[in-house]
């Protein structure tokens, strides 16, 4: 399973890279049109313009990183077939954007309401749960649809009449086909499982504080699930007549309504703006000296998109299913903070996201109290964030990234010579020929395969190709050290297996 999560895991790195400056495109464009994130009559009666050449180029800036923020489902649905399939083929990204399509367009409310209106009868909450249905949980599940299919049927072979459908063009049909059985499972147990949520949160909104907290820590433990939606509902989006959010942007306060408004969101802001940047900086510490560069490029960059703007998708994504024990005292430490933060009074609320353009241009509104406890929180959180995630990464030996499987001193190994397509053969030789490979896969410094009879693997044949070492972490799976030249290696590799 753990392996499974992993590949899932790096799969995800694809579509994950594009969203940091993406996010911080949103973050510059509301600092210059902050009307648009405003919205109502308070951008307005604050002073706030609403056209001008600040607002145009705010208004581009955050419809161009929208573009793909908004539309981060569909990136994960292509970009985790290409990555779980074999080969890495696009046909498969095209299998996951076919399934993604399929799924959500099923399981709209609009058509679930006109072919099973009894769903929508029956079950509480369901119109909202497929209003939800597009979301990050469904994209991985349409690109791990994609992939299956895609591995499983690219060789599949038709009668001569239907020989034109027959390999990979039948992969994308048939993709249709699992994805309709799979909209007949989510059509039952997507919205029995969003309304339970919902009842959750109905429960915990009596304990105050404390209800905050637990909140907090199931709205990042769903995160990889989408289902977090359905808390948001509750606590953010008067499902029950408790709307944080709209309370706060209608210029709500306390004595308006039955609850604290602000306090379903301050505790974000500690944990988005400081708590993450400490929690990278862990990460980068603790990655292997060859590979800090690279993860300070991947954390680096989600930290500032999560401090800015408090976009967290591109952090908690790089690590959620790598090392997802690490990802649930993440979450417990959202709801540790969000507890100690409404506890003290300070109170702040987002439109976008929990970041400092959200909280610089929500302090005028009259819900906001205590702003300046943010530094005080910010500093702990950063703290806290570091310390937790430096203790957890060394005891447990997470793989965060940067901590990869291969050990430090492959990235300086020399190939002897560049015959990079006699290093294949010997290798291929070693393993049993291609008749024996069911599996091709590189890292940064090694061959990552599978093969069928584990008895036909010679590893002191592959040896003498110049690999600088054979590793067996499965009964089924060789890893052979090359360095960083690899790719060229994996490359003549594979055009030997075809």
């Amino acid at each position: 399973m753990m392996k499974h999560l992993q590949k899932l895991g790096s799969a995800l790195m694809l579509p994950v890279a594009v969203l940091p400056i993406c996010g911080i495109l949103m973050g510059i464009g509301y600092l210059l049109c902050p009307a648009y994130m405003m919205g109502g009559d308070w951008a307005a009666s604050l002073g706030h313009a609403t056209s001008g050449f600040a607002y145009s180029v705010g208004f581009f800036l955050i419809k161009a990183g929208a573009a793909l923020i908004d539309n981060m489902a569909i990136l994960f649905a292509v970009g985790v077939a290409v990555g779980l399939a074999k080969e890495n083929n696009g046909t498969a990204g095209l299998a996951g954007l076919v399934s993604w399509l399929m799924i959500t367009n099923v399981l709209s409310e609009g058509t679930v309401g006109a072919v099973a209106p009894f769903v929508l009868d029956l079950i509480a909450n369901a119109n909202i749960a497929f209003q939800k249905i597009a979301n990050p949980f469904i994209g991985i599940l349409a690109g791990i649809i994609g992939a299956v299919c895609y591995n499983k049927f690219k060789d599949t072979k038709l009668p001569e009449f239907l020989a034109f459908f027959s390999g990979k063009r039948s992969v994308a049909i048939l993709t249709a086909v699992v994805s309709i059985v799979t909209c007949v499972v989510l059509l039952f147990a997507w919205p029995v499982i969003f309304s339970a949520l919902v009842a959750v949160g109905q429960g915990i909104v009596s304990l105050d504080a404390v209800g905050a907290g637990i909140y907090a820590f199931l709205n990042r433990l769903l995160i990889p699930t989408g289902l977090h939606h359905a808390l948001n509902n509750v606590f953010w989006f008067n499902t029950i007549g408790l709307g944080d959010l709209s309370a706060y942007w209608s210029g709500q306060t306390s004595a308006d309504v039955s609850w604290s408004v602000g306090m379903y969101m301050a505790g974000f802001f500690p944990c988005m703006m400081f708590g993450i940047p400490g929690a990278a900086l862990a990460m980068v510490q603790t990655a292997k000296t060859a590979k800090r560069k690279a993860t300070i490029g991947i954390v680096g960059s989600a930290a500032l998109c999560a401090f800015i703007c408090g976009v967290t998708e591109p952090f908690e994504f790089a690590f959620m299913f790598l090392a997802f024990p690490l990802y649930v005292v993440y979450a417990a430490l959202y709801g540790i903070f969000t507890t100690v933060t409404v506890a003290l009074g300070f109170r702040a609320g987002f439109c976008f996201s929990a970041g400092a353009t959200d909280l610089l241009f929500g302090a005028a509104l009259p819900a906001a109290a205590n702003y300046w406890l943010i530094l005080p929180l910010g500093i702990a959180a950063f703290v806290v964030f570091y310390f937790v995630f430096l203790f957890a990464i060394k005891k447990w030996d997470l793989k965060t990234p940067g901590r990869e499987d291969d050990q430090e001193n492959e990235t300086k190994i020399e190939l002897a010579n560049d015959d990079y397509s006699a290093m294949a053969e010997v290798i291929l030789e070693g393993l049993g020929g291609k008749e024996n490979i069911a599996s091709i896969d590189h890292c940064i410094t090694r061959l990552r395969l599978e093969v069928k009879d584990r008895l036909l693997v010679d590893e002191a044949k592959i040896k003498t190709s110049g690999a600088a070492g054979v590793i067996r972490p499965g009964k089924t799976s060789v890893q052979v050290i090359i360095g960083p030249k690899v790719q060229f290696v994996h490359d003549e590799f594979k055009k030997l297996c075809q």
